[in-house]
């Protein structure tokens, strides 16, 4: 158990670290800073297609269990202390920072736009949005099927996903549609009760060359990006998957602490990296006018990464943990209870 909490911590790291890396290498492409852009183009797009889906997956490995133990109840009002709460207040606080330091930024975001959080995403959060969706939908569908169905909940959703373009958008609906099959993805192969397997050498070279092969054909061959979504991203999305959970067990066996700090980090560094790594590519441009597009994605990841994780070590030590995180769910929950006495 412990080890295999490990290797999820591991492919979180590998996950925020292309987060951090993904986000600015774009504001420093819109920012208009001389940069290789076939270069830019090839790498945003390799990491497009599978770093928010990994997410969504290791959401799913152990959602059953977390299911049958708390109920739905108690799981969902848990995701309001872990999701909508931070949702909530860090799209405020990065929302109304990016207002102020409008005239410095690359967008020109108004305070209606902010305070549209609750229909309308923005930024980094659309994920938190779209994570609290799915679990709600993951509720309902697997608190009512038996586990002899939870490979037909993964077919079905795949199928929701690769003819996603038919299918109405409204009410986000796209959010379930673009990613709820790789959340059932992460339920099913942990059903299955195989995934350590993935970490054997031939196993690890073997999705390693599939990993390389797909990118190759769908970028190169196929001449498409992560946004052409249908059958071939799909493959490629779940080649990619199982890549970086084969890498992650494989290097989990030697354990690095920063790297699993990184991973058990990663809400943190996802909630915070935005205002770090933007707040740092203003001072080098305005302040000592740097207009190297490699310093800035260097030191932009280095500090985009690190900062948030000074950032914890502090909120831990002073115990204000509400920045991150909220005890709401009790008060749920007891509302609940008391509902269902009247």
């Amino acid at each position: 158990m412990e080890h295999r909490r490990l290797w999820v911590d591991y492919a979180k790291a590998i996950g925020i670290i292309l987060v951090v890396y993904g986000h600015v290498g774009r504001g420093v492409y819109n920012a208009e800073i001389p940069i290789n852009e076939s270069f830019f183009l090839l790498a945003d797009s390799i990491i497009y297609s599978f770093h928010m889906p990994l997410f969504f997956f290791l959401s799913g490995l152990f959602f059953c269990q977390s299911l049958l133990k708390r109920g739905p109840i108690r799981l969902l009002a848990n995701k309001i202390d872990t999701v909508i709460y931070p949702y909530l207040l860090w799209s405020i606080i990065q929302g109304v920072t990016e207002v102020s330091l409008s005239t410095y930024t690359n967008g020109s975001l108004t305070y209606n736009e902010v305070f549209t959080l609750l229909w309308e995403p923005r930024a980094q959060f659309w994920f938190l949005y779209a994570l609290f969706m799915i679990f709600v939908v993951a509720s309902i569908i697997y608190g009512r099927l038996s586990n002899h169905y939870i490979f037909l909940v993964f077919v079905c959703s795949s199928f929701m996903y690769i003819f996603q373009k038919d299918i109405p958008s409204t009410l986000h609906l796209n959010f379930i549609n673009n990613n709820f099959a790789f959340f059932a993805f992460g339920v099913w192969l942990n059903r299955l009760g195989s995934l350590e397997r993935l970490g054997s050498r031939k196993v690890f070279s073997a999705v390693l060359l599939a990993f390389i092969l797909f990118q190759y054909v769908f970028h190169e061959i196929l001449n498409l990006t992560y946004t052409d979504k249908g059958i071939y991203s799909f493959i490629l999305t779940v080649i990619s998957l199982l890549f970086v959970v084969s890498l992650s067990i494989v290097i989990s066996r030697k354990p690095i602490a920063w790297i699993a700090f990184i991973g058990s980090s990663s809400m943190v560094i996802y909630l915070t990296h935005i205002l770090v790594s933007s707040g740092l590519r203003i001072i080098l441009q305005n302040v000592f006018d740097v207009d190297s597009a490699p310093m800035h994605t260097i030191i932009g990841c280095l500090l985009g990464i690190a900062v948030p994780l000074v950032a914890i070590k502090y909120v831990r030590a002073i115990n204000i943990s509400a920045l991150f995180t909220a005890p709401l769910s009790q008060v749920v929950y007891d509302s609940y209870k008391s509902f269902l006495r009247r």
